[in-house]
């Protein structure tokens, strides 16, 4: 995980490349050797997770904070206790309120059986401001034909893509966030932007807010300038929102995170799953999940996967069913 910034509580860049699959979805491969249930081993450059037979993370609960998963290849499959589903992922995303409280599971099937399947994504949690922390969970999809891309060329004809997943950038507004999001709220300038440079290219970040907290984060394999000083790859840079800031890529093709928003300025206390203000609400959260299991859990298991045929599809918690690949 990379260090993070008030209103973001946490952000993984998920990077796997899993051998072929085998017809049930799971890797054409021997497991032996892996700590099944607890595999971040990264061996052969893939790593099961918490999964034991497919990769991912089964059953889990979560209170007082966002999910916001970013997918830009693979497939991730989303159940959760209250009744909603999805199967996203290849330039999708899933924003996910987690609110008073919710169980979920995200299993990768792979469904190449003759290559390679590659997983890279992006997870990233957003706190609640306390007045939010126990409101009813919900999740939206944003389909990729759904999220904005802005594209911009240099003075020598080099392009940039920057992909909103929130907040805007040339009169470009991303998709709505959920209603009780700190990002719903425009005043709190929250952006969340995939960049990606070309070979040689040059790009303006447009300045913001004195406010605001804004990083980026750079990737491993990088060859990043920011305002003509190197950056080392694999790294966060803290950027001054007030300030122009220009960044240069020296290598290929290359992809950046932005993460940016309004502190919420409140205090945080985590324990594991649960995030919220108070050591007592903590312990609250966990009495709470013990008596309520947040909703229960009618899956067969606790990593469910959603059938053989790769199409997405979601089902939300308030019933409504989408059909994107129809």
């Amino acid at each position: 995980p990379w260090p993070t910034r008030d209103p973001f509580l946490f952000c993984v860049h998920h990077n796997d490349r899993y051998p072929s699959a085998k017809g049930d979805l799971t890797p054409n491969a021997s497991l032996i050797g892996r700590n099944l249930g607890q595999d971040f081993s990264n061996k052969d450059g893939w790593s099961m997770y918490h999964g034991k037979v497919v990769p991912g993370f089964p059953k889990h609960p979560h209170r007082g904070f966002e999910t916001l998963t970013i997918v830009e290849k693979g497939i991730i499959d989303h159940s959760d206790s209250l009744g909603a589903c999805a199967r996203y992922g290849d330039g999708d995303a899933q924003w996910l309120t987690a609110g008073d409280g919710i169980n979920h599971s995200e299993m990768f099937p792979l469904f190449n059986t003759e290559e390679d399947n590659v997983n890279d994504f992006f997870q990233i949690w957003i706190n609640l401001p306390s007045d939010k922390k126990r409101v009813p969970p919900h999740f939206s999809m944003f389909w990729e034909n759904q999220i904005p891309k802005v594209y911009d060329k240099d003075v020598n004809g080099v392009e940039t893509e920057v992909t909103l997943i929130s907040g805007s950038y040339n009169a470009i507004n991303g998709p709505k966030p959920p209603p009780n999001s700190w990002a719903s709220d425009k005043n709190n300038n929250v952006c969340v932007w995939i960049v990606k440079i070309d070979s040689n290219g040059e790009w303006e970040l447009p300045v913001a807010d004195s406010s605001v907290l804004r990083s980026l984060y750079i990737l491993k394999n990088n060859r990043i300038s920011i305002n003509d000083s190197r950056v080392s790859q694999n790294s966060r840079v803290d950027l001054i929102p007030n300030v122009k800031i220009k960044i240069t890529n020296n290598g290929v093709k290359t992809k950046l995170l932005l993460l940016q928003g309004t502190p919420i300025k409140e205090p945080v206390v985590q324990y594991g799953p649960f995030v919220m203000n108070t050591r007592e609400e903590i312990q609250e959260a966990f009495e709470d999940y013990k008596k309520t299991n947040f909703g229960g859990w009618d899956w067969l298991s606790s990593s469910p996967v959603h059938g053989l045929v790769k199409k997405r599809f979601s089902k939300l918690i308030n019933g409504d069913i989408d059909n994107p690949d129809i």
